[in-house]
């Protein structure tokens, strides 16, 4: 009997998102199992000790301890890749450390970091407080603003940062207006892309050098465990991130990583149902007599949607809005929910709302908070799965209670 050669997928790299989100960067073990097995281990053994030599100069494919590399990344981090548009990413054990692993193999003392104004809370708190302590200066700016961004240029900045749609207000930045200024100041633009995920949004073709993900969010989606992930050149990704990531050790566990590569495989699907949903609380909440204002990009009364017209393919799951009474008004709300949590976590399946100037954001000074509008009458909303209507019935009954 004559043994046909082995199937051949073809180039992943032609497949179509939704594909590459199921297919991408699989290794099938010798049984040949439909799912990826989850390798649970910390070392590896070798051969010989010619091998082993050989894996520790990278002469000989394979892995050496999984603080460095394990299938389970290995295949995770190829899946984010080919769906980010990237040549090469990094796994982290968060989104945290995500940031500022790409920012520190970027930066030495003396260097110069421009940042939008508009960032989640830990993020501000690295540019402000941890890299100062290291020689490393920045300045933030008004994130729509790309003049702003032209004045802020030093000789010695070497990166920007910044998150479009941002964290809380979903405040929208011309993505290749900001490529632009950075390519002619000589920085690299590390985009942090959680909100619009690689479904609605590549910033590498639109010209970021870098993108960063909470993998915890919607690459999850289910409040599992914490993730992040790195993309962007292979030259990056294997020159200083590397020796970063492999000697401070930000490790992602291997079933962390199983779980983030099964995630994927329907991140397509949740994120257009969940966007969807979003468009219509969103006009909802808009109508509200109890509600000021309503921050949603895929809305013509949003300052940035010809921006996210322009750069995005959908709108995000996500919704900012404030309450005309204030932060006991909000309180209110949120309190009254059944069907939403409360809860600090978005991208999840599950609809979550959180009071953002009193949890992820509280320890910026209010002065800080003024500034990006992270004012106490503020709600952020993440959409889950739930049957819009349900969820819509629950947003009105919150709305009654908070005076709505």
């Amino acid at each position: 009997m004559t043994i046909p050669p082995p199937r051949s997928p073809g180039d992943p790299a032609t497949w179509r998102p939704a594909t590459q989100a199921v297919r991408g960067g699989l290794e099938r073990g010798p049984h040949g199992e439909t799912s990826e097995a989850i390798f649970l281990n910390s070392g590896f053994t070798y051969d010989s000790a010619e091998i082993a030599e050989g894996r520790f100069t990278g002469d000989a494919p394979g892995h050496v301890y999984s603080r460095y590399s394990n299938p389970n990344l290995s295949m995770f981090e190829t899946r984010m890749a080919l769906l980010e548009g990237s040549e090469a990413a990094r796994a982290t054990g968060s989104g945290m450390a995500a940031v500022t692993a790409s920012l520190l193999a970027l930066l030495r003392a003396g260097d110069h970091v421009v940042a939008a104004r508009a960032l989640f809370g830990s993020c501000r708190w690295v540019i402000e407080h941890f890299l100062p302590r290291f020689g490393v200066e920045s300045t933030l700016v008004d994130g729509a603003d790309p003049r702003a961004w032209e004045m802020a240029v030093r000789k010695n900045s070497r990166a920007f940062f910044l998150e479009t749609p941002a964290n809380p207000t979903l405040a929208i930045v011309d993505i290749p207006a900001i490529a632009k200024i950075a390519r002619a100041a000589g920085a690299k633009l590390i985009v942090d892309n959680v909100f619009a995920t690689p479904i609605f949004q590549k910033p590498l073709l639109l010209g970021a050098d870098i993108v960063v993900y909470s993998a915890t969010k919607h690459i999850d989606g289910q409040g599992r465990v914490l993730g992040g992930v790195i993309c962007g050149s292979q030259q990056f990704i294997d020159g200083d991130l590397k020796d970063i990531c492999r000697h401070t050790g930000p490790a992602l566990s291997p079933f962390s990583a199983w779980i983030l590569a099964k995630g994927l495989e329907t991140l397509d699907l949740r994120v257009r149902r969940q966007s969807e949903t979003a468009a219509l609380l969103a006009d909802l909440l808009a109508d509200a007599p109890g509600i000021a204002r309503v921050f949603y990009p895929g809305r013509t009364d949003h300052p940035g949607h010809a921006i996210a017209r322009a750069q995005m393919s959908g709108f995000s799951n996500l919704i900012a809005f404030r309450m005309k009474g204030g932060k006991a008004a909000a309180f209110a709300f949120l309190n009254a929910l059944g069907i939403v949590d409360i809860s600090n976590n978005l991208g999840d399946s599950r609809s979550l709302a959180t009071h953002p100037a009193t949890t992820t954001h509280r320890n910026m000074s209010p002065g800080a908070r003024a500034e990006i509008g992270v004012s106490e009458d503020l709600i952020r909303l993440s959409v889950g799965l739930e049957d819009p209507a349900d969820l819509a019935a629950d947003m009105n009954a919150a709305l009654g209670v908070a005076g709505g």
